[in-house]
């Protein structure tokens, strides 16, 4: 099965950016979906962003113009730029791969500071 690790995550102020990067084994070439899903405290895991094998994206109406989800097939990294960061979005942050089945990463932490 593929392991995904997740990294980037951190402490940043309102408005500020952080990256997140994912890195796959193995091809990700062989998951029709990569994507990125949150859980902040109290609360259920939540999707935040998938992209296709295409490029196709898909994003949380709450972070559309804010996040944006790319991959390089060549890397098999999957990252999620993430800019203008509000509070709500402190959460530990996922990596997501998709074929059938669901595997995950061990998650990232993002806090956000207002």
């Amino acid at each position: 099965q593929v392991q995904l690790v997740e990294s980037g995550g951190g402490l940043v102020q309102a408005g500020g950016s952080l990256r997140l990067s994912c890195a796959a084994s193995g091809s990700i070439r062989n998951y029709k979906n990569m994507g990125w899903y949150r859980q902040a405290p109290g609360k259920q895991r939540e999707f935040v962003a998938t992209i296709t094998m295409t490029g196709f994206t898909t994003y949380l109406e709450s972070v559309k113009g804010r996040f944006t989800i790319s991959r390089d097939n060549a890397k098999n990294t999957v990252d999620l730029q993430m800019d203008n960061l509000e509070a709500e979005d402190t959460a530990v942050y996922y990596c997501n791969a998709y074929n059938r089945k669901w595997y995950w990463g061990q998650g990232t932490q993002v806090t956000v500071s207002s």
